[in-house]
């Protein structure tokens, strides 16, 4: 039922997976946790819960598995792994530098980033969240044609400016060419189409920006 391969995965250990729509839209970004050989915990964001149980329940055709809501607590630690359930060890950073780091890593967001518009591709979560290899799993058809014989309009990137905020447009020579998704002071991160340049001259609500 999710995109990439979790059936590979060995006890204790974890991937990133999507829950697609037929046509390859996302109902919700998911990290992939098997606790046992027919045990596996699906974190996605608080308020996509609720959706996640009620698709799986609902694809979950005639196969002899149970799906329960359970409530946890996780943690990134940067330049390590996540932690579940216990706070980990070290120094807890603000929100804003929290922010600055996944802005910074090109890190897509639910509702900020991704949406039920966005494509996986568009946001890179091709090469993270889909295998290319597994079986069939819905909205496999479109993901494997736009991978192998297509390409996207548009790509998320990291931009650097002075000062921007969700929503701006994004302009090169007078051509609005992306929109800005999440920003911090000095960097944002938005959709850009594929063919700018890397060294093009932007601008982001009039002020100066490049591609990080």
């Amino acid at each position: 039922m999710v995109s990439n391969d979790v059936e590979a995965l060995d006890v204790g250990h974890a991937c990133d997976a999507l829950l697609l729509t037929p046509k390859a839209r996302i109902i919700a970004p998911l990290r992939v946790l098997r606790r046992a050989g027919d045990d596996f915990l699906l974190l996605t964001e608080p308020e996509l819960g609720d959706r996640v149980a009620a698709e799986l329940t609902r694809m979950r055709f005639a196969a002899k598995c149970e799906i329960e809501r359970e409530e946890h607590e996780s943690w990134l630690v940067l330049g390590g792994d996540e932690v579940l359930d216990r706070r980990p060890e070290g120094e807890e950073v603000s929100d804003q530098d929290a922010e600055r780091a996944r802005i910074l890593a090109g890190i897509p967001r639910w509702g900020a980033e991704l949406d039920e518009r966005v494509l996986p591709a568009e946001a890179g979560l091709d090469r993270t969240h889909i295998s290319f290899t597994k079986g069939c799993y819905p909205g496999q058809e479109p993901i494997a044609r736009l991978h192998y014989r297509g390409h996207v309009n548009r790509q998320l990137r990291v931009l650097e400016v002075e000062a921007a905020a969700p929503g701006d447009e994004i302009t090169s020579e007078g051509k609005t060419v992306g929109r800005v998704t999440s920003a911090v002071p000095g960097l944002a991160l938005g959709y850009v189409r594929v063919e700018v340049p890397a060294d093009a001259e932007l601008s982001v609500g009039g002020a100066p920006a490049r591609l990080h």
